[in-house]
This record gives C-alpha cells, sequence and structure tokens, in this order.
C-alpha cells in the first residue's frame, strides 16, 4: 500500500518504497509489478485497466514503443456487438463525456512507470537526458530518488522543448516567448492579435491581470504603453513573466507582481485574459485552462470598477466555446457585466486559426467551428 507522495514496489531484497511524484495530482498506484522488455503490450494494457502500475526495467525507448502500443489499444472502437458508446443528449454531455474519455486514457497510459535517480537522470538503455526537463518543472533536485510516469516525463520533456525553442508571436514581430511548464502558451495567436489591434484608451498606464507568460504585458509594451503592472499568483507564471519581458527589452516598462487578480491602484487600461472554460480542473495544471465556477472571470468582473481609473477601459479577452458547450450563456455573462457595474463600449472579434476549429472528427466539433474569440471593452457605468 501507498499513499500521495510515495511508492512501494516489491524487490528482490524486499518491498522498496521512494518518493512518488505527479504534477497531475495522480495519488500513486496501489499496486506495482516489474515489467521490462519481454511485457507485452496485451499484458500491460489489461495491467494498467485493472489499476497495477508497471515500473519499467528495460529498454527507454522500448517503454516508449509500449505506450504508443497501449494507447492503440486504448483507442480501439468496441467490437461488432459490444457495447457502444454512450451517444451525448447535448454539447454540454459531449463535453463532459469527452472529458471522462480523456481522463480515463490518461489514467490507464499513465501506469508505466520510470525510475528517476536522485539527479533525476533516468538509468535505462537508451534513456535521453531529462534533468534539465524535470528541474525546469520540479525545482533543484533534493539526491533521492523518485518514479514518476513515463507520459507524465515525457510531458516535461515536450515542455523543455518548447521552452528553448519558444513560440513566435506575430504582434511582436515575430519575437519569440518562451513559455515554462504549466504556463499557458500563446500558440492560440488570434487573442493575442485582439489586445494588439484595439485602440488604446491611454499610453500611460495598463495592468494585465493573470499575465501568464507575460505575452500580452510585452505587446502593450510594444505599443508604448509606458508602464505596464502584470500580476499572476503562479510561480513559474511570475518567473516566466520576468524572463520573458526581460529577453524581449521591456524590463524598464513592465513590471510583474505576485497578486491575487489585481495590483494595488488604478489604471487607465485593465486587461484580462481569464480561462475560457467554466469547469473543474483535473489537476493543477490545468487551471490555465479551466475556470471552476467561472471565478476568475467573476473576480475580475467584480473588481474592475473599483481598479479603473475615471474613462478608463476594461478589456476583457474570452472565447464563446463555452457557451456553444452549454456551459455558460451570453445573458449570463451580460447579467454579471452589468451587476458588477460595468457597461459594454464596444466589442472586437476574431474567427480562431487552429486545427481542431476545422477538424470533423473532433468530438467537439461543433462548437469549435462556431467559436468566436472576443475582446470585450468594458467601462465603469455612470451612475
Amino acid at each position: 500500500m501507498t499513499d500521495q507522495s510515495t511508492l512501494t514496489w516489491p524487490d528482490t531484497e524486499g518491498p522498496r518504497t521512494v518518493r512518488w511524484r505527479s504534477e497531475a495530482g495522480v495519488p500513486a498506484p496501489k499496486r506495482v509489478v516489474i515489467a521490462d522488455d519481454t511485457t507485452t503490450a496485451d499484458t500491460a494494457y489489461r495491467l494498467a485497466c485493472e489499476g497495477t502500475a508497471l515500473l519499467w526495467r528495460g529498454d527507454y525507448q522500448n517503454a516508449r514503443q509500449l505506450l504508443q502500443a497501449m494507447a492503440r489499444r486504448a483507442e480501439r472502437k468496441p467490437r461488432k456487438g459490444g457495447a457502444a458508446p454512450k451517444a451525448a443528449a447535448s454539447p454540454a454531455e459531449a463535453f463532459h463525456l469527452h472529458r471522462q474519455a480523456q481522463s480515463q486514457r490518461a489514467r490507464t497510459l499513465g501506469m508505466v512507470l520510470i525510475p528517476l535517480e536522485g539527479d533525476f537522470g533516468i538509468e535505462l538503455r537508451r534513456a535521453p537526458d531529462v534533468r534539465a526537463a524535470c528541474e525546469e518543472a520540479w525545482g533543484a533536485p533534493d539526491g533521492e530518488p523518485s518514479v514518476a510516469s513515463l507520459r507524465e516525463i515525457l510531458g516535461l520533456i515536450g515542455a523543455h522543448e518548447w521552452r528553448k525553442k519558444g513560440v513566435p508571436v506575430a504582434a511582436l514581430g515575430g519575437a519569440v516567448i518562451h513559455p515554462y511548464y504549466g504556463v499557458f502558451s500563446p500558440v492560440r495567436g488570434e487573442y493575442v492579435d485582439l489586445v494588439a489591434r484595439t485602440p488604446l484608451p491611454s499610453e500611460e498606464l495598463a495592468f494585465d491581470i493573470g499575465t501568464g507568460t507575460g505575452v500580452l504585458s510585452a505587446v502593450l509594451a510594444s505599443r508604448g504603453v509606458k508602464r505596464v503592472i502584470g500580476t499572476d499568483q503562479d510561480a513559474r507564471a511570475l518567473a516566466c513573466a520576468k524572463e520573458n519581458v526581460a529577453r524581449l527589452g521591456y524590463a524598464s516598462q513592465v513590471e510583474v507582481q505576485e497578486a491575487d487578480l489585481f495590483p494595488p491602484g488604478r489604471a487607465p487600461l485593465v486587461v484580462c485574459n481569464p480561462p475560457w472554460v467554466p469547469a473543474r480542473p483535473a489537476s493543477p495544471i490545468e487551471y490555465a485552462v479551466f475556470d471552476p465556477e467561472s471565478r476568475m472571470l467573476r473576480g475580475f468582473l467584480d473588481g474592475l470598477k473599483d481598479h479603473l481609473e475615471p474613462g478608463g477601459e476594461g478589456w476583457l479577452i474570452l472565447s464563446d466555446f463555452a457557451e456553444h458547450l452549454g456551459l455558460r450563456t451570453r445573458e449570463a455573462l451580460v447579467g454579471w457585466i452589468v451587476e458588477a457595474g460595468l457597461e459594454v463600449v464596444g466589442r472586437e472579434d476574431i474567427r480562431p486559426r487552429h486545427p481542431k476549429a476545422t477538424d470533423p472528427g473532433d468530438p467537439l466539433h461543433r462548437a469549435r467551428a462556431a467559436e468566436i474569440t472576443s475582446l470585450w471593452r468594458l467601462k465603469a457605468r455612470a451612475e
């Protein structure tokens, strides 16, 4: 038996217990067996579906191939005569069934485990050097061995490569933003384009609420805003934003502060790009995408009036994806704006350009195809 912070498995010299690592917040598996190059994909998939984890002791690249084979089995359609997948009665149910399937798939594929040395090295044949990727996500090694799922390690490697390569941003003249692990990446550039093209109410001061990578702060600075204050609560986001604005040459214009939404004071422009989907995150790193009960959205709206200078504007960047899924109505959004003592003075719209918007095979294709991202220009309503 194991708890959420340690993993125990049978070894030749008796049970061994080490630290369990999971950025997704997944508890350590309770049942663990040793697996190696002789373990078949069918056996591995059956054990994983039963809740038994496989601690890998073979060739690292073979573990990757095994994981790919398990993924193919997870994606197989039911055999003829088997139980058909439940049909969704509404877009909201389709969304929840999609997330449920994703969660089940993640749990199953997360059962292939890789042992890590105290310096995050992997002592398996043909294993890559993942130490830098692990340190970027987990911090400096403590010298203690640990175990993590292969699927999560591959995610760390992918995030490390994105951080090294960066994401070019057209609104910054093609300059590159380097996202940290767990910080929302500006790969969907349409929301950045909205901030780049909407007329500024002032060039004196702007607040960027939930700055993330700092991309919107950088765009505002590039447009001539003399002082920008970007806020966030996440330690990775704060470090990421500071590095990006410094790398882009805007450190003298942009100040990054730790804050719950708003910094002290008022500004003639307050910008916020909250998570767009009002659903419960399945893991801590999903808070960049999901806003449970629209807490950040409503917090921004409710506090905006008290942080706007007279005549100032609040820019809310929000997709209507949740509306097409039936998770939030346009009437509810407009009602929250009115309740917060605000009024809409303009709106800029843009269509998404990401591949899923034109993929009819996507289970949420209908909602994605209809999606529009908007920049809502808000002002304090005259009493």
